[in-house]
């Protein structure tokens, strides 16, 4: 972060930087103030970003928007049930010389769509997993670097689940935060359905380019964190481990598997990132409150019982505080 002074300038710089990305998307995207935090936190804290909600909710519509707004190469992936790994990744072809070829799939972008991620089989799932944890794609043996920042943007569609395939717990372990989305407000609903059946064009600004967000990942990562703050966050994963001595009763009756060392890494981050998006220079607890439940829900997997009755995890989660 040459550009700035100190620390303390940068943390100020990527605070209002974040302000002005919200007032831009907000230009397209009316409400879902906390999705569009999230995404953006995620961003910063390098890290890949589940979106999971019902159809028409402007899902691949804030991603696009995203993209534009940060100045960023965008590749959309649409996942069918006849998506190849060579479809995502890029293959090798015999050119004019008689020579092999890599040729670059739509993975090699700095923002990746994947659409509706749980309509492709494990195979194609398999894919995105180097990419998503080593940044790079092995392809006939030859190892790929893919662009630096490099996010995943996937989205799901929780009800129709004909034809569709779980990802399984490798692939959900790589997503940083899992978002749910949820129907605008009667209001918000309104102001979308006035903008979008009007001939209004809306001009988006380039906010950041991909230098000043890579220098923000370093900057992010360099924020101190006190004992108390990152053993609170150890803690809180810890937690949620069935049959280990901090595991809570509820833990015990209505989760078969807990969440691994990489939910304790993200509380952490997380935690960093969005002390700095709020102006504060360190996290405190309520930091890693905020973003607990988009980490740890979808590293939880509950057991029959709480599906029969009806226990969510974020009710689990809740009574993890």
């Amino acid at each position: 972060m040459s550009a700035y002074k100190s620390d303390v300038e940068a943390v100020d710089a990527l605070a209002s930087s974040y302000k002005e990305l919200k007032k831009e998307i907000g230009k397209v995207i009316v409400g879902q103030d906390e999705v569009v935090k999230s995404v953006i936190i995620s961003l910063f804290s390098n890290g890949h970003s589940l979106l999971v909600g019902v159809p028409g909710l402007a899902k691949t519509l804030l991603v696009s928007t995203i993209a534009e707004v940060l100045d960023l190469g965008f590749k959309r992936i649409q996942f069918t049930p006849d998506l190849m790994p060579s479809d995502i990744t890029g293959s090798e072809i015999l050119d004019e010389d008689r020579h092999f070829k890599f040729n670059k799939g739509p993975l090699f972008s700095n923002i990746v769509l994947a659409d509706e991620i749980n309509r492709t089989p494990p195979k194609t799932q398999a894919a995105l997993l180097e990419a998503m944890q080593e940044r790079s794609v092995t392809v006939a043996g030859t190892r790929h670097v893919l662009p630096a920042p490099f996010f995943v943007l996937a989205t799901q569609n929780p009800i129709e689940q004909e034809g569709t395939y779980p990802l399984p717990e490798a692939q959900l372990d790589r997503f940083m935060f899992n978002i749910p989305l949820d129907y605008p407000s009667y209001q918000e609903e309104i102001s979308v359905v006035k903008n979008t059946t009007s001939n209004v064009k809306v001009e988006l600004k380039h906010i950041l380019n991909d230098t000043q967000i890579l220098a923000f990942q370093q900057l992010v990562r360099k924020i101190p964190v006190s004992d108390n703050v990152l053993e609170y966050a150890v803690n809180l994963a810890t937690k949620t481990r069935p049959g280990t001595e901090r595991a809570t009763p509820k833990v015990n009756d209505y989760i078969s598997w807990g969440a691994g060392p990489r939910a304790s890494q993200y509380l952490v981050l997380g935690a960093k990132c969005h002390a700095a998006v709020s102006g504060k220079y360190s996290p405190d607890i309520e930091d890693v409150r905020v973003i607990a439940n988009y980490v740890l829900r979808h590293r939880i997997v509950r057991n029959y019982k709480a599906e029969a009755e009806g226990v969510t995890e974020e009710m689990i989660i809740k009574s993890l505080f």
